[in-house]
């Protein structure tokens, strides 16, 4: 039987500063940050994984409250992509979305993956 995913795309606004970084993430910057939410399942009777309105409601409930508009420092001690992206993945499965993957776009050219494994 397939496994099939849906995703999501949402935006925010956040700062960030790398101190350890030797370039210029080291100093106080900003992204506007693309984010995206990949749910996967077999499909459901109705022939859908998860509605798209779900994940939406989800994601602004545990992410974007905190994260949209706001300094990462603040609640993450070293916020690359890769840790913002995990971060986000840990705070969706808390919050009982089967998230298979979260993706985290600092720029157009720039991402980092967090794939959530099976246990």
């Amino acid at each position: 039987m397939f496994n099939t995913s849906v995703s999501r795309s949402f935006t925010f606004e956040a700062s960030h500063q790398l101190t350890w970084h030797t370039g210029k993430c080291a100093k106080l910057h900003g992204h506007s940050y693309r984010l995206e939410v990949t749910v996967a399942s077999p499909l459901k009777p109705d022939g859908v994984v998860i509605d798209f309105g779900d994940i939406k409601a989800t994601v602004t409930k545990h992410v974007l409250t905190e994260y949209d508009h706001a300094h990462l420092n603040d609640f993450l001690p070293n916020p690359t992509a890769e840790l913002v992206a995990a971060d986000i993945a840990e705070r969706l499965l808390g919050a009982g979305l089967q998230v298979s993957a979260v993706t985290v776009h600092e720029t157009a050219a720039c991402s980092a993956t967090v794939h959530v494994r099976d246990t």
